[in-house]
């Protein structure tokens, strides 16, 4: 009887570690499964990718020659680059030049013709370039019944020496003039810069996408699947051509 027992003691143990053998590979061959369904798949292609026309015209606006980069083609637009490096030095130099030659005549004005700086405009500027005096300003502007571009002679008041002194101010005054609306020439040139590059790059962007259009591509996929817990792993191969 004892024998009986211990028979079917081992028989039971023997049965419950092949069940937790069972148990653990099935365990096993899930984590195997989910680390499968878990894996990446990679592909690659030669197809390119269109380039946006408004991307072009963005970065031409902000330099000029970018957008031409940006669309593939710089070769045009490296001088439109050079340009706009060249007119920015115009703007900063003839914008230094006119203040420097304005400091000039000013000073000159109040040392020599003995003008009060303060408070004055362009154009009275401009008028004591042109006579010798407040009175003859004055004068002139009553003859032709100009009365309200009359001066205050307390607070406008000019005497030049000579007409000689007077030429030597207005020397210095029209230099200043010429730096300014030089620079406005300049500023101009900035934004017709870039109103070309602009057309430019959006021109070598359209036959950059027409090119990608005309030619043929092919893309290859690769990947792991599972697609049943009983069935093994497969391997996916995906082959496409484009005209």
């Amino acid at each position: 009887m004892k024998k009986v027992i211990l028979i079917l003691i081992f028989t039971a143990a023997i049965i419950s570690a092949q069940q937790n053998n069972e148990n653990s590979l099935l365990s096993l061959r899930n984590k195997i499964n989910i680390q499968t369904d878990d894996m990446a798949s990679f592909s690659f292609s030669s197809e390119r990718e269109k380039k946006s026309p408004m991307l072009a015209i963005a970065y031409s606006l902000l330099l000029p020659g970018m957008g031409e980069l940006y669309g593939g083609d710089y070769s045009l637009g490296k001088y439109l680059t050079i340009a706009d490096a060249v007119f920015w030095g115009g703007v900063i130099g003839l914008n230094a030049y006119g203040n420097y030659q304005k400091d000039n005549y000013q000073a000159f004005a109040q040392t020599t013709g003995g003008v009060n700086i303060d408070g004055k405009d362009e154009q009275y500027y401009a008028d004591i370039s042109e006579y010798i005096s407040i009175e003859q300003f004055n004068t002139e502007q009553e003859k032709y019944r100009d009365f309200e571009n009359i001066y205050n002679e307390e607070t406008h008041y000019w005497n030049w020496s000579d007409n000689k002194t007077r030429q030597e101010y207005r020397g210095m005054w029209s230099k200043s003039e010429s730096a300014y609306n030089n620079v406005r020439f300049a500023v101009g040139a900035l934004v017709l810069n870039r109103i070309i590059s602009a057309i430019n790059a959006v021109r070598i962007v359209a036959a950059y996408n027409k090119s990608i259009n005309e030619e043929l591509s092919w893309n290859v996929s690769v990947g792991l699947k599972k697609y049943s817990v009983n069935l093994p792993t497969s391997l996916n191969l995906n082959f496409n051509t484009t005209f």
